[in-house]
């Protein structure tokens, strides 16, 4: 992997972020939850960084924006129920720039 494509490094960096903080709320708060959520977003997310590394930029990019989707649509829901900004405000806001950003990306590459 010595030469990774740029559009996979928001998959990495979004995984594992999501991934560390799914361990930190677990460790923190005993949050099976989080850690839950944390281990299999994070993990989709570095899979779809995985898939655009090996040529599968449609498939990988369309991976990254239903993760994130599930991310923002759940995070979002737990903001407006509680209105605090840590974490589900910054985890809903990150989704949806990742949301965004990804579907550019799909619509590029099934042109």
């Amino acid at each position: 992997m010595s030469n990774i494509p740029g559009s996979a490094h928001p998959c990495f960096g979004l995984g594992g972020l999501t991934l560390t903080g799914g361990i930190v709320g677990f460790l923190r708060k005993g949050s099976k939850a989080s850690l839950g959520a944390g281990v299999v977003c994070g993990g989709l997310l570095i899979g779809s960084g995985v898939l655009i590394v090996q040529d599968k930029h449609l498939e990988g990019h369309a991976l990254a924006t239903g993760t994130s989707m599930l991310m923002s649509l759940g995070m979002g829901h737990r903001y407006i129920k509680t209105g605090k900004v840590m974490p589900a405000g910054a985890v809903a806001a990150l989704g949806t720039l990742s949301v965004a950003y990804h579907m550019k990306k799909v619509l590029a590459w099934a042109a």
